[in-house]
């Protein structure tokens, strides 16, 4: 039995040295675990929202017609620079035959006033002339101052007395008094007559206007041809949404016309995007911006914010308040209105500061750290301060140098 338990103890050593000299052998086979090891660099650390949205000039005019019927001709391209007043297209008119009889109708009746008035002047002109109409009041006056010449004589003889002469006297000056009253009225009448037919001259001049805008397009004093579409402004034709031989409708209270070209001052342009309701309390008027344009490949345009909407809107669960910004003009490229662009609105910038990737920051609670070499395969848990992040770097405000490498934290493949 002693023998037995000393050759299972025999065993059970020979299989322990076995087991660990395994053990030993594959520890000693086993790969190092690599360390990356960065150092913290000297760089400018810009913290920035991005809005998109896209590139529209300061000044667009969609420009319609005075007048409707067809487009007969247009006289501009897609692209062309025009000029304020230079002519766009021609219209040619396709009158209504209700509106011609009425206009035709109203040219007849205005030159039957015309007549009329013009007879009733000729006839105030000749009482005027013969005086007529105050010829009672100037006798009235001559039969009062001779009858006052009469009683004065008596008067003075005493066959009268004061009172009794006085109204004679009195009846002189009213007679007087209504004498040249007439004469008056009788001026004033025949002023009012050739008023009358001033008035009925220009009912007439409009009502022939009228017909003859209907039938042409364009009267015989005025400056402008309506049938003429022509620019408002000075800038390019962006767009000519018609073509020869479409139907236009002019522009009045009940209808907004038919667009015959939009107009556009592209030396003028703006950004207009949107932002997120969690970056639009950091902006203010007046922060600079940096466009990119998605047609437009490795180059930048410089914006500066000029407006931040009062009003959110909800777009599928998230608010967004729009932004608009004043795009620096250049002469080197051409930006198309419509262009899709991004903006990088510029929050906050650190300029030539300590920096380390985030990714290599440890956080524990409010307190932050990173791994510093000290030796070969040797790192030490170090304490820092932290400033502002772009995401990617981070500002070092205290703790680490540029002499420092700090330990590249690599995620767990474990999760």
């Amino acid at each position: 039995m002693n023998k037995g338990c000393l050759f299972g103890l025999g065993a059970f050593l020979l299989l322990a040295t076995i087991g660990l000299g395994v053990y030993f052998y594959q520890q000693s086979n086993k790969a190092p675990e690599n360390y990356t090891t960065e150092q913290p660099e000297v760089m400018d650390i810009v913290q920035k929202t991005v809005a998109t949205g896209a590139i529209r000039p300061r000044k667009e005019v969609q420009v319609k017609p005075q007048v409707s019927g067809v487009v007969d001709e247009i006289y501009v391209e897609e692209g062309q620079l025009v000029q304020k007043g230079q002519k766009l297209a021609r219209i040619k008119l396709v009158p209504s035959e209700v509106n011609i009889n009425t206009a035709t109708s109203n040219v007849e009746l205005a030159r039957l006033r015309l007549r009329d008035a013009k007879r009733e002047l000729q006839r105030q002109r000749n009482l005027n002339q013969k005086r007529l109409d105050v010829e009672e009041a100037r006798a009235s006056y001559e039969n009062a101052e001779q009858e006052e010449a009469r009683q004065r004589g008596l008067y003075e003889e005493g066959v009268i007395s004061e009172q009794t002469y006085n109204q004679f006297k009195l009846d002189l000056q009213l007679a007087e008094a209504a004498y040249e009253n007439a004469q008056v009225v009788a001026a004033n009448s025949l002023q009012q007559f050739e008023t009358e037919v001033s008035i009925r001259e220009q009912e007439l001049e409009a009502a022939i206007n009228n017909l003859q805008l209907l039938r042409e397009g364009a009267s015989s004093n005025s400056r402008q041809v309506a049938n003429i579409v022509t620019s408002t402004l000075d800038g390019m034709v962006l767009e000519l949404p018609v073509e020869e031989g479409t139907s236009v409708i002019e522009r009045n209270n009940f209808n907004e016309g038919t667009s015959i070209a939009v107009i556009a001052d592209m030396n003028a342009l703006i950004f207009e995007g949107e932002v997120d309701e969690s970056d639009v309390g950091k902006l203010k008027e007046g922060m600079p911006l940096l466009l990119t344009v998605g047609a437009i490949q490795n180059q930048e345009f410089p914006a500066t914010l000029e407006f931040i909407s009062p009003k959110g809107t909800d777009e599928e669960g998230t608010v967004k308040f729009e932004v608009r910004a004043a795009v620096k003009p250049t002469d080197d490229t051409f930006l198309r209105a419509g262009y899709s662009a991004n903006a990088d609105i510029i929050l906050n910038r650190r300029e030539q500061v300590v920096a380390i990737k985030e990714r290599d920051v440890i956080f524990e609670g409010d307190t932050t750290y990173v791994e510093i070499q000290n030796g070969d395969r040797i790192f030490e848990k170090k304490q820092v301060q932290l400033g502002l992040s772009d995401g990617i770097q981070v500002e070092v405000l205290s703790g680490l140098d540029t002499s420092s490498r700090v330990k590249v934290q690599t995620p767990d493949p474990a999760g």
